[in-house]
């Protein structure tokens, strides 16, 4: 699979996740292990451009897929337009769960399904802030849309 624009060769186990794939063998830690159980979306990340949480996601299934991480969003070092709407906004209290906040909200904007506060809510219900830093979060995805479109 090609991860973050590089080509990952892997031998795996079918049984090992996305996620812990990522985080203990590729050291991607950007991608959050939350409940362990596709609930929180703390580990969401793009496979072939739809969002996917990565903690249900085998990666035995993803042969030849393009996989694309928090940490592949940012061009170099300057950051992507929700990264620094995220910081615009306060869009983040623990930060725990911003990776995959923000990997979900860039599939929502590339949809076009986010373009009311109503929908933005309803499309990025799927993701939990536990510290309910949801006015930013809401706040920081329309600064991005209008960026991104």
């Amino acid at each position: 699979m090609t991860v973050n624009g590089t080509v990952t060769p892997l031998t795996v186990d079918p049984r090992e996740t996305l996620l812990d794939v990522l985080r203990e063998r590729l050291r991607l830690t950007g991608t959050k292990k939350g409940c362990d159980r596709g609930q929180c979306g703390a580990c969401t990340v793009h496979v072939d451009g739809e969002r996917v949480v990565s903690c249900l996601t085998l990666v035995a299934t993803l042969g030849g897929a393009r996989v694309t991480t928090i940490e592949g969003l940012a061009d170099g070092d300057r950051l992507h337009p929700l990264q620094q709407a995220f910081i615009d906004h306060d869009g983040f209290q623990c930060g725990f769960c911003t990776p995959g906040q923000i990997m979900s909200a860039a599939a929502v904007i590339e949809d076009g399904r986010a373009r009311t506060d109503d929908q933005i809510r309803e499309q990025m219900s799927g993701n939990i802030c536990r510290c309910s830093a949801y006015p930013g979060i809401v706040a920081a995805v329309q600064q991005a849309r209008k960026e991104m479109r």
